[in-house]
Parts: C-alpha cells; structure tokens; sequence
C-alpha cells in the first residue's frame, strides 16, 4: 500500500531530482526546465513550478512525469510517507 504524497515545495523538488543527475538549465517565472544526459546522449527533461509548496495533483503529475526516467523503487521514497 502506498504512502501518503509528502508537501513539498519546487525547490525541493530540484533538490530531490539533482540526486538522480538533473540539473536546472533554465528558469523563466517561476517555473524551471531540468535536463539531464542519459547514457546514449538522449536528452531527458523536465518541466515544474518553483512554487513554495506544490498542489497534490501538480506534485503527483511531476512524479509520473519522472518515472519516465528514473525507477519507482528509487524515486518513491522522496515523495511518498511509509
């Protein structure tokens, strides 16, 4: 069963992605585009908020937008409670 989704603002989202190799290539408001180089020089992206705490449904939607690249088993413990 599942956790609970964490409140976490975008900065901290940054931080967490940073672990897994993204780093932010450019900002414009207050929303960030992070990019990393996958093996075989395939460009991964990702596109969130800077908000200081982020919805549910905008945190939950940049967690699926993540697993495209990095594993649920690695990725699962920063945003969901045990």
């Amino acid at each position: 069963m599942p956790g609970k989704l964490r409140s976490l603002s975008g900065e901290d989202v940054v931080r967490i992605l940073a672990r897994f190799g993204f780093q932010l290539i450019s900002q414009r408001g207050s929303h960030a585009k992070l990019r990393r180089i996958a093996s075989g020089g395939h460009k991964q992206t990702l596109h969130l908020p800077l908000h200081s705490e982020l919805r549910r449904g905008t945190l939950h939607a940049i967690y699926q937008q993540a697993l495209m690249y990095i594993p649920d088993a690695d990725l699962r413990p920063h945003f969901f409670t045990d």
